[in-house]
């Protein structure tokens, strides 16, 4: 026990450097990930829910407030449609020569499309946040474990 208690500061320090080594990682894969969901959804050039100044200067839907907004439009056009999936059909099946199954089944692909980037930019940010989280216990743990060198009997 004694051997423990003398060496604690170094276990603080290895799960320190342990802590700030995985809180990088995740700030990495956190920061990649938005960005390469950013440039697949500029890649897709969507514009609805943007005014028209910011059209004309080339933005498109490339964040989660923006995709949100898209998202709630085109659920609002796809429920003009039909309130629901089951009423669109109406007790028979799906016809995809029927144009209002058709617009209905895409208006459904492009919700779910811009939902899930939303879904997608807060599960990065939490990658990002719990990174920062662990980065500074990361540098924490190592302080207290290099102050207390030394001084644990």
């Amino acid at each position: 026990m004694a051997i423990v208690r003398r060496n604690v500061w170094l276990v603080l320090l290895i799960v320190g450097i342990f802590a700030f080594s995985m809180g990088i990682a995740f700030l990495v894969q956190g920061i990649t990930n938005s960005n390469w969901m950013s440039d697949a959804m500029r890649q897709e050039a969507v514009t609805l829910g943007l005014d028209e100044s910011a059209i004309a200067e080339g933005d498109v839907v490339d964040s989660a407030p923006e995709a949100q907004n898209a998202g709630d439009i085109v659920r609002e056009h796809r429920r003009g449609i039909a309130p629901t999936y089951n009423d669109l059909l109406a007790g028979g099946g799906f016809n995809a020569t029927n144009p209002e199954h058709l617009s209905y089944a895409q208006a459904l692909n492009m919700e779910n499309y811009l939902y899930l980037a939303v879904m997608g930019f807060g599960v990065t940010q939490m990658l990002i946040a719990s990174g920062a989280f662990m980065l500074v216990m990361g540098v924490g743990l190592g302080v207290t474990g290099l102050a207390l060198r030394g001084r644990v009997s």
